[in-house]
């Protein structure tokens, strides 16, 4: 498979995108503090892993996709128009599902 090591890579960054999935989601059950005035800081904490955990959890979707087409052999095809994604783009973003002209 000609995108082997490319494979290999994101499924080591999955790995690292579920084990912090996994980190945050402990620390959003942790109970506020008993101290009234440090909630306010335990709430903002909250809102902030929230808001992070979301974003893993859409990246582990992509990198998931992106395996996926890996495994079927259309990567580094445009979802859009059927073209071929440069290969600099999937460097730079290898989760990238449509060419710069479909994607602007």
């Amino acid at each position: 498979m000609k995108h082997q090591q490319l494979a290999d890579t994101l499924r080591a960054r999955l790995a690292d995108v579920q084990a912090d999935i996994a980190r945050l989601e402990e620390a959003t059950i942790q109970p506020l503090s008993p101290n009234f005035s440090e909630q306010a800081g335990d709430l903002e904490a909250l809102a902030t892993n929230e808001s992070r955990e979301v974003q893993q959890i859409q990246e582990a979707e992509q990198i998931l996709a992106a395996l996926t087409r890996i495994e079927h052999g259309d990567y580094g095809v445009c979802d859009k128009c059927g073209a071929d994604i440069a290969p600099g783009r999937l460097a730079a973003l290898p989760t990238a599902t449509r060419c710069i002209a479909c994607a602007a």
